[in-house]
């Protein structure tokens, strides 16, 4: 009986489909604030029509921040790269590059122009799978240091980099130190005024 298993397969693992950092709290916040300001802005100039596509991109950013990612296999092949049952000949790269988002580590593959579109694959975890993964893409891509970041990605990034990191909160509710607890007190323990008179008043021994 023939195995399922794909022949053709040269490395394999599972991670979340994008980098991913629960936050709550201030976020929703920051969120609400950017939009408002934003709709404060366009309501003025005129162009009232524009407040829908704001509220729509910030509830997504909104949803993507809060909503965990599924897990996804990712496939590397000989002919390509199958991601959420996706698959993507090695033609259709033009480069790829590091970079790092969460504590996540994250290869980015980048498509020939003029659309160049991207594809995101998270590193396993496991060491020999990473040097193994990095040695396959060498072989078959052109690595760049220095990417080129389109208007897109530069604005993302500084939309991300802009939200606050609920972490810096929570190691600082942490760092707070907790009130000093009484000592409980001890009932079996002698009184020691009444030991002291027990002993005073005791006639001396013949």
């Amino acid at each position: 009986m023939l195995s399922m298993k794909n022949p053709q397969a040269i490395l394999s693992w599972k991670a979340p489909l994008r980098p991913y950092k629960k936050k709550a709290g201030r976020v929703l916040r920051f969120y609400l604030a950017i939009t408002l300001l934003l709709s404060l802005i366009i309501y003025f100039i005129g162009d009232k029509i524009l407040l829908i596509p704001v509220w729509a991109v910030v509830f997504l950013f909104y949803i993507l921040t809060i909503t965990p990612p599924p897990t996804i296999d990712n496939i590397i092949t000989k002919f390509g790269v199958e991601t959420g049952g996706i698959t993507i000949r090695w033609e259709s790269f033009s480069y790829f590059y590091l970079s790092s988002r969460f504590n996540y580590k994250m290869i980015t593959l980048v498509g020939h122009p003029p659309y160049n579109p991207h594809v995101y694959l998270i590193l396993p975890n496991d060491k020999e799978k990473q040097k193994k993964l990095l040695d396959i893409f060498t072989k078959k891509l052109i690595y760049k240091q220095k990417p080129h970041h389109d208007l897109v990605e530069k604005a993302t990034s500084l939309f991300l980099s802009l939200v606050p990191d609920d972490s810096e909160e929570e190691v600082v509710n942490e760092k707070k130190v907790s009130p000093p607890v009484p000592p409980l007190p001890q009932k079996d323990a002698p009184n020691e005024s009444l030991l002291r008179r027990m002993l005073l008043n005791k006639p001396p021994t013949p």
